[in-house]
């Protein structure tokens, strides 16, 4: 009996680990020990973790190390679940949500999101993802070749933003050159601004003294009464 037992266990296949749906991998892992007869707990806490890649099982490091008295392997599956699809959805928020170009080139904002996206994300997710990020002239130009790989599309991606940076730059120096003279012009006019306030200020001071000159002349000048 004991020499079946190993034979079953010799048997059991395990399947290549699905980081994306983990619950699904350890649905085929179940059925897998189904088949070979293997029903310890113990035996399919030893399975799980002998096929479990090294940066994924640091994921559940202290149940491995420290495995429970009682249902190891229910307390291993459903912690790994648990934690992976809270790591994997974080990426994915932020793959979605919150990574914009910036001042990478093309191919370089491409890798940062694919060094934030599993491997197991489709290739064309991550082009439509990475293309609706890009500048809205160099989506329009990539149309003609959206039929490229990804990496293809991402060297002319480049050479787009290379062959219209200059233009561009152009643009924001008119567009500084602008806002110079612009605040030159308003400090020109409110100096004259102000020297016309004081020229005014000056001639209406003078009209007043020249009033007053004209009222003294002519109380000298009226003859007085007698009596």
């Amino acid at each position: 009996m004991p020499q079946e037992t190993e034979v079953s266990r010799v048997a059991v296949r395990m399947p290549e680990f699905v980081v994306t749906d983990p619950e699904l991998w350890f649905a085929m892992a179940e059925g897998n020990f189904h088949s070979a007869g293997v029903t310890q707990d113990r035996s399919k806490f030893g399975y799980i973790v002998g096929a479990l890649p090294a940066k994924y099982a640091t994921e559940v490091k202290d149940i491995i190390l420290n495995p429970p008295t009682d249902e190891a392997f229910h307390k291993l599956k459903t912690q790994l679940i648990r934690r992976l699809s809270a790591t994997q959805e974080e990426k994915t928020r932020r793959l979605l949500e919150r990574e914009e170009m910036g001042d990478r080139k093309p191919s370089q904002f491409l890798r940062h999101l694919q060094s934030l996206a599993d491997p197991a994300v489709p290739e064309s997710l991550m082009k439509s993802l990475w293309m609706n990020r890009l500048p809205r002239s160099v989506q329009v130009s990539l149309a003609i070749v959206q039929d490229s790989s990804l990496q293809e599309l991402a060297v002319h991606a480049d050479h787009i933003m290379e062959a219209i940076r200059p233009p561009v730059q152009l643009v924001k120096e008119t567009t500084s050159i602008e806002a110079i003279l612009s605040a030159k012009f308003a400090q020109l006019t409110l100096g004259l601004n102000q020297e016309i306030a004081t020229l005014r200020a000056e001639l209406a001071a003078q009209a007043d003294r020249s009033r007053r000159d004209r009222s003294r002349g002519q109380s000298q000048h009226c003859p007085r009464s007698h009596s």
